[in-house]
């Protein structure tokens, strides 16, 4: 595995672009992207599993029926969600890029993301299509991966090579998370490309094994959004042994995905809205990688653990109440719990028990930006670990203002 530059631009046959629409007041912001392949793509997508799903993600599902797709275009600034004619307003967008890159529209992934029920600018978005399309480069992921972001302080993209059959097989993709992070699908917008050969049966496959294990271990808020999609598309022109069922060779491709997907679901937790540090949580010890997961899950997503990540307080007592209540079984009399950062680790809950610890080097590895809580069980041999951020007073004031 080795990682390399160029996001959803480093696999063979993928370009990119972003402009500003004027979707957006802030002018020095874009809004609206493009990702397109040179040749017909195997697809896959997951999506929201909130009931209230936005017309794009709809226009999409449709689309996808074919098993094949060109393009991804995707606005920020509005999410055309809950919003007057948003299909339509959805479908026109894709009828006017098919018309600017001479592909089909039902060849075309669609999104957007921001406001919920405001009425997509159609026309806004359409007038721009043609500099979007003129802009398309091989080094526009950047671009691509700016135009995408909402309340995102930094763009978020990586890329990774395999050696697949004697063949490098590139995987690479751009993501944009903040705010409404919480898993039960893919909980943000991320957008995948490889120049792998290989059926949509198995990128589906593929990207539903690796977004168990990246996606839906992230918690910013615990809000689904009505927007959350995560596409991929392989173009196939690595030139690899078409990959057909999960042998060796499905095995070494979905180590390139995870690494991938990992990287982004760590910066999608790492960049929560108002977030000053990034907070992980690994349950070892387990009966079960379900029980792991589930523990691990619930102690990224208490508001208390949050807070007292934030105060940089080791208040390990939130952290045994979060575990107690995931309904995931366990015996609190055999928890210990540590804390850990930057080469520095205290342990301060033994058996279930607290221990006396040094308060000062306690908060002194609290306050660094990445920090680890350690959960050993002592009841099995599996382990899983998921990834949040802290809770601030930064994300009330952005979330209090986030339509005005």
């Amino acid at each position: 595995m080795k990682e390399i530059q160029g996001g959803c631009c480093a696999a063979k046959g993928f370009s990119a672009s972003g402009v500003h629409a004027g979707i957006r007041r802030n002018t020095s912001k874009k809004d609206l992207a493009l990702i397109f392949a040179d040749c017909d793509c195997s697809v896959a997508a997951l999506f929201t599993t909130n009931k209230v799903q936005a017309a794009p993600l709809q226009v999409t599902k449709r689309n996808l029926v074919r098993g094949t797709a060109r393009a991804v275009i995707v606005n920020s600034g509005n999410a055309n969600a809950c919003a007057p004619d948003g299909n339509e307003n959805a479908w026109r967008v894709c009828e006017a890029l098919a018309k600017e890159l001479s592909i089909r529209p039902d060849e075309i992934i669609i999104n957007s993301t921001g406001v919920i029920g405001i009425p997509l600018p159609v026309e806004t978005v359409t007038e721009a299509i043609p500099s979007l399309v003129k802009g398309l480069s091989r080094y526009g992921s950047d671009e691509a991966a700016a135009a995408i972001m909402t309340t995102d302080t930094c763009e978020k993209q990586v890329a990774a090579q395999v050696l697949i059959a004697g063949k490098t097989v590139t995987v690479g993709g751009i993501a944009k998370g903040s705010g409404m992070i919480h898993p039960n699908m893919a909980t943000m917008l991320a957008f995948i490309t490889t120049d792998a050969a290989i059926t949509s049966e198995m990128l589906h496959a593929a990207l539903s094994d690796s977004n168990r294990i990246t996606y839906n271990r992230i918690s910013v808020d615990g809000d689904t959004s009505t927007n959350d999609m995560v596409a991929a598309l392989a173009s196939g022109l690595a030139g690899n042994p078409q990959i057909e069922w999960k042998g060796a060779e499905y095995r070494q491709f979905l180590e390139a995905v995870n690494f991938v997907n990992g990287k982004l679901a760590k910066m999608i937790a790492r960049d929560g809205e108002g977030a000053s540090k990034l907070v992980s949580c690994l349950v070892k010890g387990a009966s079960s990688e379900e029980c792991a997961e589930k523990l691990a899950m619930g102690v990224i997503s208490s508001s208390l653990v949050k807070a007292a990540m934030y105060g940089a307080d080791a208040n390990w007592g939130r952290v045994l109440c979060a575990l107690g209540y995931s309904k995931a079984p366990f015996k609190p009399e055999n928890v210990d719990v540590s804390f850990k950062s930057t080469g520095e680790s205290i342990d301060v809950c033994k058996d279930g028990a607290g221990l006396t610890f040094d308060e000062g080097l306690a908060k002194r590895i609290l306050s660094r930006d990445e920090v680890q809580i350690l959960v050993d069980l002592h009841d099995g041999a599996f382990e899983a670990e998921a990834f949040g951020c802290d809770l601030t007073e930064k994300y009330v004031e952005i979330n209090g203002a986030y339509r005005t």
